[in-house]
């Protein structure tokens, strides 16, 4: 069992703006601290090789529900071809269907809400995981490096959509969103990015990690070499991860929607030319929308945080970009990169703005207190404090997290689903 540690006990939190109640949707959440979308590779695979959420899954998840607190899954493949990693959970049979539905029912057991982070990893998916076919991307522009499973991802470049295959997945993200909510789950989150916002793992040089995955392909203008109209301008780039919102909000109500963008990131050789305009840009789109379309958060991850480069070198590296254009520029150039002003951007459309990347118990509240965020997510510390809510909310000391068993252990719940809640004085 991961050993707990003792420091200081630290100010309580329960009289703070992060537990004060407020409303997402139709729901109503007790506090606005939420649990990040964590890749954990703890999934059973059934005989055809489909992977099944296990009963460590449905342990774990309800070991960090709360009442009227909110839960983001682990990223979970819309088909069976989008996936791109193992021991990942799709939600696109009845077999897997069944077993979300006894995750989300430990999840509302103890009144809680959790929505289903969908996703399509495009380029990232070695072809031993999609049987030997090419995996999609906006272009046959291939990641640098190797996947998980030792093979070079240029050996099998990704196949450019063709527009038929970019309806058919625009459909598929659809579908999952209603297959989300006949499991149980309150919503869902569409990945526009990002895989788990606060751990990465760094094997030689496979890739594991946040961000690049099918929606972002089309963002970026360094992977995205289209020339139709998904490629190109701005405007073209956009379009497809439009389509996927919209398509989503059709299924299950734009008010069980959100999506995960995050601005500056440089994993999976994503790497903008101009990303203040151009994230500027999905944002005003965004607000735009007709409320039957418009998400009811987006959630973004914080310039300084990145999954290969400590905080300095990722500032440092962010300072090559100007300012960018049109409405936002001013106020990039003031404050530098930030959340800030894409965060007021959604403001304009009522949609509210989730901050991840290394917050704290020290640094979660400010942000809060500032108007800068409406919830602040938390990854490394719901991991090793199933109990984080009342933790914080009372002031009590907090277990250390072991990433060595971030994604996956031999036994699978050692640090998964043996971190100690805090009862009385000690941890049990």
């Amino acid at each position: 069992m991961p050993s707990a540690i003792s420091p200081p006990a630290f100010n309580p939190l329960k009289d703070t703006v992060l537990f004060k109640p407020w409303k997402l949707g139709n729901i109503t959440l007790e506090h606005k601290l939420v649990q990040a979308p964590l890749t954990r590779m703890r999934c059973s695979k059934n005989e055809e090789g489909i992977n099944i959420p296990s009963d460590l899954m449905v342990e774990y998840y309800g070991q960090r529900a709360s009442k009227g607190g909110l839960q983001l899954t682990e990223a979970t493949d819309i088909s069976r071809y989008a996936s791109g990693y193992p021991g990942v959970p799709g939600l696109f049979s009845e077999e897997q269907l069944a077993g979300w539905k006894r995750v989300t029912d430990a999840v509302h057991a103890k009144g809680g809400y959790i929505f289903c982070q969908i996703w399509h990893t495009g380029r990232a998916s070695p072809a031993g995981l999609l049987g030997g076919r090419q995996p999609l991307s906006a272009s046959n522009t291939p990641i640098a490096g190797k996947a998980l499973d030792g093979t070079d991802f240029s050996a099998t470049p990704p196949k450019p959509m063709t527009t038929e295959e970019i309806a058919e997945v625009v459909a598929d993200f659809g579908k999952a969103a209603q297959n989300a909510i006949d499991a149980g789950f309150d919503g869902v989150e569409v990945h526009g990015e990002l895989i788990s916002v606060d751990i990465f793992c760094s094997k030689s040089d496979s890739i594991l990690g946040a961000n690049g995955y099918l929606l972002d392909q089309f963002l970026h203008d360094n992977v995205n070499t289209r020339t139709d109209s998904y490629g190109g301008s701005v405007e073209n780039r956009c379009r497809f991860p439009l389509e996927v919102v919209k398509s989503v909000c059709d299924a299950i109500g734009s008010h069980r929607v959100g999506i995960r963008l995050s601005p500056y990131n440089y994993f999976q050789d994503t790497k903008d030319s101009d990303p203040n305009s151009h994230w500027a840009y999905l944002c005003e789109q965004l607000a735009a929308l007709p409320q039957q379309h418009r998400p009811v958060y987006v959630h973004s991850v914080e310039p300084r945080f990145d999954e290969v480069l400590d905080e300095k070198a990722k500032m440092d590296a962010l300072s090559a970009y100007g300012p960018g254009k049109g409405v936002e520029a001013e106020a990039t150039r003031k404050i530098g990169h930030s959340l800030t002003p894409f965060r007021r951007i959604l403001s304009k459309g009522d949609i509210q703005f989730f901050a991840a990347g290394t917050y704290t118990r020290d640094n979660a509240v400010p942000k809060l207190e500032a108007d800068d965020a409406d919830a602040i997510v938390m990854g490394r510390w719901f991991i090793a404090n199933p109990d984080l809510p009342r933790r914080l909310a009372e002031g009590l000391p907090l277990n250390k997290y072991d990433r060595d068993t971030f994604y996956g252990a031999s036994p699978p719940q050692k640090g998964y689903t043996d971190y100690p809640f805090f009862v009385g004085g000690a941890e049990e």
